[in-house]
């Protein structure tokens, strides 16, 4: 599944900058993923700011409904979503399709499975966030 594939409700398909959304990689500094055991899948956003952090935190841009369109899984699959305010990140996590290592596996660290949710285009009702903060 593509981002294009995603309910209008949640995000729209890359490439449109329709009114009120934005690339979630214009709002964080790192955007990773990676193994949480070998049967979980672990996506961490760290924000470019307290502002930024708390407007995310506060719009809820990122729902199991979004991780699970972007990720083809049902919501269920969906183990947490944590926001932690200290590090102006969330956290991610869901059970991996196939257990880490196992020859159904294409990803044994999971460091590749961050690119669906970097480029998905969130609802944001904040001031934009400018290109090339430090």
């Amino acid at each position: 599944m593509t981002t294009s594939d995603l309910n209008p409700a949640m995000s729209t398909a890359i490439g449109s900058t329709g009114s009120g959304t934005v690339p979630l990689h214009t709002l964080a500094d790192v955007i990773r993923s990676k193994n949480s055991g070998p049967f979980e899948l672990t996506l961490d956003v760290f924000f470019r700011s307290a502002e930024i952090y708390g407007a995310a935190k506060e719009q809820h841009i990122i729902s199991k409904e979004l991780i699970g369109h972007l990720y083809g899984i049902d919501t269920n699959q969906i183990l947490e979503i944590v926001y932690y305010d200290a590090a102006l990140a969330v956290k991610v996590t869901m059970a991996r399709p196939a257990s880490s290592g196992s020859p159904a596996d294409t990803d044994v660290y999971g460091a590749q499975q961050h690119m669906p949710l970097a480029d998905a285009l969130v609802y944001w009702t904040g001031a934009p966030p400018e290109e090339g903060l430090p």
